[in-house]
């Protein structure tokens, strides 16, 4: 029998990506810290856990050494909704394998529940999972597969889904595996579970795998919250649920004591939190219970972080294509949801004193508290060229009642072994390519444009913005949270740094900004070019005639505002 306190174990995270679950960089699942929390609960130290994610094993070859001598290799990874990633590269099936043939010790390989497919990224949703190599793998929960192989002394394990009395004490107990995740603790966001599962059952997703809706107590997800508060990391995003307004409740109706005490407990535990979003909402649960969601929505506007987005799954506002996926919402319900979360929670911090949060932000410019994201899906059975018409229709719509929306995410449907779907999708979508391509362009000029202007109007403050990369003489780099906004700023930055950033202009999906407040003194031609009402001529007449000893001087010579992105920090040139 393997005495678990001697064992050495490496958790390697290749990532996951699920329709409520964050796991590419610079969020990190609960996946490898549940497992983690499991190791230890079966008896494993600590100290004899090593956690790499599958970029570090990249960047440092060494640490293959561990993946090689360790006594048990737990290998996470599984994409049901694959896209495109800055943060970190999800693993390739020949990654996963080398993993598998290179162990001396015991592999166990899980991921998303209940998938016989090695989805590692897209394009590979066809390879077998046994054909991997893996001595073991999770068909249930990875980390329930984990505590009971340690328990049998490596020998096996039946697949099972973890209980609530479990996932309390792993949560808590693996939160130290943050520490060697290489964003920690300035770049990292961590997913919270509240609880999982659907009572809908739509075709398409995978989330009704997981049964009935079941939920956390709110105390055992504050104690998580805690816990990771204890190792430094300042992010969070309840993004595992299907629906945050059901939350507590029987699974459809809203609680809005329950949010309550869950927001309330995580803003007790983590004063100095930085960032707080959700994922997932239910227009469904909004229409159908508007008063208490209301009240629900205000509850999560009163304690999260500006520039926080609910998903919407629309998928479709074509009547024929709902009927036949079994989707719960309608085009008119979901404009009225969209209505409500904007009347509820599209505020932004200063608009109204009574409003305002007592958190310490910065109460001036920022993005809306809550909006809405639509989410559109592709390939679905009974699409047809009207589709694509009536969900433009729908986002005209919501656009033209002076609504916002934080984001459009148009996306073609993916088919799973135990959903309703089959390769109809697939060929649908190969059918529908030249349309999805025009329709997906019109989208993000006619709505997507317009409405980021809407959103973010020019000087709109975004505090934190991370760089992340130079491309074409700018810098890149998003804030923290649910959907961020890419941001381009002129110039070259150093990277892995934060600057506040105010918007001057609009792409489809991202914005431009310069670093605020920028000194009129010392910025660069191209920065004070960038300010709207500037342009070439008048940031040069800037340049030619500084220092200036007062903005008010400066705006003087260039007759316009500056006092949304500028001030003047250091008269005659110097600090």
């Amino acid at each position: 029998m393997t005495d678990p306190a001697t064992l050495d174990v490496t958790l390697v995270d290749g990532y996951v990506d699920e329709p409520a679950h964050f796991g590419v960089p610079p969020y990190v699942s609960t996946y490898p810290r549940y497992t983690a929390g499991a190791l230890v609960d079966a008896g494993v130290p600590e100290s004899r856990i090593t956690y790499h994610t599958i970029d570090a094993l990249r960047e440092t070859p060494a640490k293959w050494q561990d993946v090689e001598t360790a006594d048990l290799v737990v290998y996470i990874g599984g994409m049901t909704v694959p896209g495109k990633y800055v943060g970190g590269t999800p693993a390739e099936p020949d990654e996963v394998r080398r993993m598998a043939w290179m162990a001396e010790g015991t592999t166990l390989m899980g991921g998303p529940v209940r998938f016989g497919v090695g989805d590692q990224n897209e394009g590979a949703s066809d390879m077998e999972r046994k054909d991997l190599d893996y001595d073991f793998v999770a068909k249930g929960d990875v980390e329930a597969a984990a505590f009971d192989l340690v328990e049998s002394g490596l020998e096996g394990f039946n697949n099972r889904m973890r209980d609530v009395e479990e996932v309390t004490r792993w949560a808590q107990k693996g939160a130290f595996v943050v520490e060697n995740h290489p964003n920690h603790p300035d770049y990292l966001i961590a997913e919270l579970e509240t609880g999982r599962g659907c009572p809908y059952r739509c075709s398409f997703c995978t989330e009704p795998l997981y049964g009935n809706p079941t939920f956390r107590p709110p105390e055992t997800v504050v104690a998580e919250v805690e816990a990771l508060y204890e190792r430094g990391v300042r992010h969070f995003r309840l993004g595992r649920q299907a629906d945050i307004l059901a939350y507590g409740g029987d699974g459809e109706a809203p609680n809005p004591d329950a949010l309550r005490e869950l927001y309330g407990g995580i803003r007790e535990v983590a004063p100095d939190l930085g960032t707080l979003h959700l994922d997932n909402m239910n227009p469904i649960t909004v229409v159908e219970y508007p008063e208490r969601s209301r009240e629900g929505i205000e509850v999560i506007a009163e304690h999260n972080t500006p520039g926080d987005t609910a998903a919407f799954g629309l998928e479709s506002a074509d009547p024929v294509v709902q009927e036949e996926n079994n989707l719960n919402v309608t085009a008119d319900e979901c404009f009225e949801a969209v209505r409500i979360v904007n009347e509820a929670a599209g505020w932004r911090p200063g608009d109204d004193p009574s409003q305002a949060p007592t958190h310490g932000e910065d109460a001036t410019s920022r993005l809306p508290k809550l909006l809405p994201g639509i989410n559109l899906l592709h390939g679905l059975k009974g699409e047809t060229r009207e589709t694509y018409e009536l969900n433009e229709q729908f986002l005209h719509r919501v656009y033209d009642a002076g609504l916002m929306l934080r984001r459009v995410n148009i996306r073609q449907v993916m088919a799973f072994d135990g959903t309703e779907m089959s390769e109809t999708g697939s060929q649908i979508a190969k059918d529908h390519k030249k349309l999805f391509k025009q329709y997906k362009s019109r989208v993000r000029e006619e709505i997507d444009q317009p409405m980021l202007r809407r959103v973010a109007p020019a000087g709109t403050r975004l505090p934190n913005v991370h760089l992340e990369y130079h491309q074409d003489g700018k810098t890149f780099g998003r804030q923290l949270g649910t959907y961020p906004l890419l941001v381009a700023i002129p110039g070259e930055h150093e990277l892995g740094r934060t600057l506040d950033v105010a918007v001057t202009d609009h792409g489809y999906r991202s914005v431009s900004g310069v670093p605020y407040p920028l000194d009129v003194n010392a910025a660069s031609m191209d920065e004070l070019t960038a300010i709207p009402g500037l342009g070439k001529q008048r940031a040069g007449n800037l340049v030619v005639d500084r220092p200036f000893d007062a903005l008010s001087d400066a705006e003087e010579r260039v007759e316009t505002s500056l006092a949304d992105f500028a001030e003047v920090r250091s008269p005659g040139g110097a600090d």
